[in-house]
């Protein structure tokens, strides 16, 4: 193969897997997601909270028994975390891999597993929050992400008059937009790496 058909053939790849990965992203980091991981996958702390359900011991201070095995905030965040990011990676390596046998390509396995750890590793560093504020931070970012917030209704279920309060990390927050901007970044770069891996020397059979 001539250095410029290889060339127009990385191209080619590296375009259809970054529209894979953008267009799907939604689809596993959204639909993918359970609501309990996604309310509690940012939790940190060492107070202890129930691992059936990531309540406070504080707040049920009875429960005994399988329901009353607790740990760490900090812990039940990084279990509820790492299930959203396995979700999330079933997601981008099945439709990766659909897309390119689809097309007749095949992209080998090293590459594709290479493409999905990148994005699942820096997709749960993300969403486990610290990380994301302080690349914001950095980023000279902290006063857009105060300013904007969005009001939400607190109170469990039935509750008559749920008081509002404010949420700085949730949808339609800009700490949410600059999640899902870090992400889709993070993904044109996984392709290009799973790209280069599939188009060197001996990559392809």
């Amino acid at each position: 193969m001539t250095d410029r058909l290889r060339a127009i053939e990385g191209l080619a790849l590296v375009a259809a897997l970054t529209a894979v990965f953008d267009a799907l992203h939604g689809l596993g980091d959204q639909f993918a997601q359970n609501s309990h991981d996604a309310a509690t996958k940012g939790m940190h702390g060492s107070h202890l909270v129930y691992k059936s359900d990531g309540v406070p011991v504080e707040e049920d201070p009875w429960r005994h028994g399988e329901e009353g095995r607790t740990c760490t905030a900090s812990a039940y965040g990084r279990r509820s975390v790492s299930r959203h990011v396995a979700s999330y990676s079933a997601v981008q390596l099945a439709s990766a891999f659909a897309v390119t046998r689809t097309l007749g390509y095949r992209v080998p396995a090293r590459a594709l597993l290479t493409g999905a750890a990148i994005n699942a590793i820096t997709h749960g560093i993300l969403d486990r929050r610290d990380p994301l504020l302080w690349l914001a931070e950095k980023a000279g970012l902290s006063g857009y992400i105060q300013h904007a917030t969005v009001v939400r209704k607190a109170g469990g279920e039935g509750t008559e008059y749920p008081e509002p309060v404010q949420d700085v990390s949730g949808p339609g927050t800009a700490l949410m937009e600059l999640d899902e901007a870090a992400h889709r970044a993070i993904g044109a770069a996984a392709a290009l790496v799973t790209t280069w891996i599939t188009l060197r020397k001996g990559g392809r059979r």
